[in-house]
């Protein structure tokens, strides 16, 4: 963004601050000074006006003018193509040593004589701004004939390239700037005065109409004018040349200084392309195009709001009636469309993308008033336009909780002041809470951390008093620390039980999942851009992992498997939940003497004893899983403390076979819902304990869950445990079995007795008598 000293003064007033503060100023309050560049027009470089201005005698290309320049009338012959009688001019005088070094003296040109040179802009030092010598207006302010250029303001000027954030779109005007110095000096920002008789003027809506679509989110606002003699200033022309760019047509040319100046997208329109054949009655239509974006319609497109102007609807002609548009679009709705769709954009979308200014009156007013100071054009009166429903955003942050975010204590006083400057509203804030509203040039404010930040960069990152560090440790064992160390424990307990640790994607194959029964990804929520197609989708599981992990150790050679697994499994409304999976494939040990080279294959008890390892004591339920990897007959519900865990089972011999697998065990358990804490002590009685088997006759069919749960019914407190140890069964005891069942029995007062235990066992036997109908052997 690109400044001068004296275009930032017509809009805040800079008096006793230099230039190199105003610099510090800029970087001190995040708007990084990039370039610095001063303009120092020599000495004897004074106004003139030219007097006479008579074709040269003897040279076709030259003029010979008579110049007043204050003092005295000089002749000065001029070659350039735009010198004419009455002009205010730059005329370097006899003495002056110009920019590169050249020093003016009398000289004869074609044989007639030139005191002095009429310069144009590039000759004294400025930019090349228009063709031929400078012609002088009323835009630099007061000057008399005979002043020394190097004391008017415009001339001796500074200019300053300013360093944007992406976030700062608020800061790409002159007024934008201003208004940051405005917070940063505590001086107000200047107003345009405009001057309105719309009383005597024709209404636009004789010539204009307007219809829309609704919920557009755009802001738009039309004037007209009857444009006639329009001349660019010679200010406007010098500062566009100043900030490196330029427009075909006088009319855009100061459509880009207006919006340079104030923020507001402007644009100028071709009055007739809005009108029918034969018709006085311009129709703009706005609606969505093809691609979904706000477009100016006629017969055909005329412009897209914010990004692009067509070239047919642009102002080539001098005289005639224009339409002046101004134009705001939220920048976070013109950027996110600008991604989904792409098309071209023309120069004013770099500003449009970040924030333009949404006061669009400010900026159409300034315009027009600059076209009627410079222009024999008519205005026409009153405006058309399409204002969206806004409503400020509002951040409410305490007095206190600024200070802690600070670490200093700023005055209440001067936090307002900063604010109002800054264009945010605090009326509704109390003493010790401030509720603040965010105008819609901020599009960047949202939190209170975000006030804060405004709030220091103005006091000045300086001027906050330093503290010294004071670093205190503090406790470490929060809630991710143990969720990490819970993984870790269970992660090593595994590995030394054995299992090695499986690490995979937490993707996984659509197609195999829906074939054992699992439930996926939900279609609306399932992945746009899969790695491959084997990873098409969130895992709900990880056995099916496991089991592919499985397959290609055994193909490399390994006869025995043992892997788990701790990792992010996903719900198909992509719920995330935490599961520990173990799997046991193959022999349960290496080839050795022991066993003469035929080790064992694992079996329910021995993975159930690998699992309690790992885990700790479990019980198992008979339950049917939801998928289709298990086998019918050999699958459970893991419990601990009356808490379902999770499911243990043998892997279907369908899906072995599958998988090239031998007898295979799975486990998958709740991860979340394992234990972990403190051990606690349990008190142990200090007398002996005593057991007693029990062998009794019970159907095959009956679970041994039934006669469990009598058994603890009944039990006594000597009861300490109690387990299976022993199945039996043969002909003679046809549908029957029988079941041998370890009671031991202990008591914390004295060591049992006989009578003791036999009536503790009585009673659990003539519950299962009456129960279940079942006895001893």
């Amino acid at each position: 963004m690109i400044v001068t000293r004296s275009w930032l003064n017509e809009w805040i007033d800079l008096s006793g601050i230099t230039t190199e503060d105003l610099a510090k100023t800029f970087n001190a309050i995040g708007l990084e000074v990039d370039r610095m560049q001063s303009y120092e027009i020599p000495k004897k470089i004074i106004v003139g006006r030219v007097l006479e201005c008579e074709k040269h005698p003897d040279a076709d290309k030259l003029n010979v003018c008579k110049v007043d320049i204050g003092t005295s009338i000089r002749q000065i012959v001029c070659g350039a193509s735009n010198v004419r009688e009455g002009l205010d001019v730059v005329v370097a005088t006899i003495g002056a040593v110009m920019p590169d070094g050249t020093v003016i003296k009398p000289v004869k040109l074609r044989g007639v004589e030139s005191e002095g040179m009429i310069c144009s802009a590039k000759e004294i030092g400025l930019e090349d701004c228009q063709s031929g010598i400078i012609e002088l207006d009323s835009s630099i302010g007061k000057y008399e004939l005979g002043q020394e250029v190097c004391s008017l303001a415009t001339f001796s000027d500074d200019l300053i390239e300013i360093e944007l954030t992406a976030n700062r779109g608020d800061c790409l005007s002159i007024r934008g700037v201003a208004r940051d110095l405005s917070a940063a000096y505590d001086r107000p920002v200047k107003e345009t005065n405009i001057n309105e008789d719309e009383d005597r003027r024709v209404g636009i809506g004789r010539i204009l109409s307007l219809s829309h679509e609704n919920d557009l989110d755009v802001n738009l606002r039309y004037r007209a004018v009857d444009l006639k003699d329009l001349t660019l200033p010679f200010i406007v022309k010098l500062r566009l040349a100043q900030i490196e760019d330029s427009r075909e047509t006088d009319i855009e040319a100061l459509m880009l200084y207006v919006t340079h100046s104030s923020g507001v997208i402007l644009r100028a329109y071709n009055y007739g392309f809005f009108c029918a054949e034969n018709e006085t009655m311009a129709k703009i239509e706005l609606k969505k195009d093809e691609n979904g974006y706000a477009s100016i319609m006629s017969k055909e497109k005329a412009s897209t709001v914010g990004i692009i102007q067509e070239e047919a609807s642009k102002v080539t002609y001098n005289e005639g009636t224009v339409l002046l548009e101004a134009s705001y679009i939220p920048p976070d709705i013109i950027s996110k469309k600008m991604q989904e769709s792409k098309m071209e954009s023309g120069p004013m979308y770099y500003r449009t993308s970040r924030g333009s200014e949404p006061e669009l009156n400010q900026g159409l007013d300034f315009c027009l008033n600059l076209i009627e100071s410079n222009s024999n054009s008519s205005v026409f009166g009153g405006t058309i336009e399409l204002c969206d429903s806004y409503e400020n955003k509002i951040v409410s942050v305490t007095k206190n909780e600024i200070d802690e975010i600070i670490g200093a204590k700023i005055d209440k006083v001067k936090i307002t002041k900063i604010l109002r400057n800054l264009g945010f509203g605090t009326t509704k804030s109390s003493s010790e809470n401030f509720v603040i509203s965010v105008p819609r040039f901020r599009h960047d404010i949202s939190h209170k951390q975000d006030i804060v930040e405004e709030i220091v960069r103005l006091v000045g990152i300086d001027n906050i008093p330093s503290k010294p560090f004071i670093f205190s440790e503090s406790s470490k064992l929060e809630d991710d620390y143990f969720e990490y160390k819970k993984r870790s424990i269970y992660r090593h307990k595994a590995a030394q039980s054995g299992f090695f640790e499986n690490v995979a994607f937490v993707f996984d194959e659509k197609r195999v999942l829906n074939e054992y029964g699992f439930n996926t990804t939900d279609e609306k929520l399932e992945l746009l851009n899969p790695i491959v197609s084997t990873l098409d989708t969130l895992r709900p599981t990880l056995m099916t992992g496991l089991l592919k992990a499985a397959s290609q150790n055994v193909k490399n050679g390994v006869t025995s498997v043992k892997l788990f697994e701790v990792g992010s499994v996903f719900s198909p409304l992509r719920e995330e939940s935490l599961k520990m999976s173990f799997i046991f494939s193959g022999d349960t040990q290496k080839e050795n003497l022991a066993n003469a080279g035929k080790p064992q294959k694992v079996d329910f008890a021995f993975f159930t004893q690998k699992i309690s390892d790992v885990i700790g004591e479990f019980e198992l339920r008979q339950y049917e899983t939801l998928h289709s990897l298990s086998h019918i007959y050999q699958s459970a519900e893991l419990l601990q403390n009356g808490e379902v865990m999770g499911e243990l089972f043998r892997v279907h011999p369908n899906v072995e076979d599958s998988y090239g697998l031998e007898a295979t065990y799975i486990c998958e358990l709740d991860f979340v819902k394992l234990s972990y804490g403190l051990k606690i002590a349990k008190k142990s009685s200090k007398y002996q304990a005593a057991f007693r088997d029990l062998s009794i006759i019970m159907p095959e069919a009956m679970s041994y869950e039934k006669v469990k749960n009598v058994i603890e019914a009944h039990s006594s407190e000597e009861l300490i445990r109690f387990y299976p140890v022993d199945k039996y069964s043969d002909e003679s005891l046809g549908e029957n079995m029988s079941l041998s069942i370890r009671f031991v029995l202990q008591s914390f007062d004295k060591t049992l007795e006989e009578e003791d235990i036999t009536s503790s066992m009585d009673s659990i036997l003539a519950a299962l008598n009456s129960e279940l109908g079942i006895g001893l052997r």
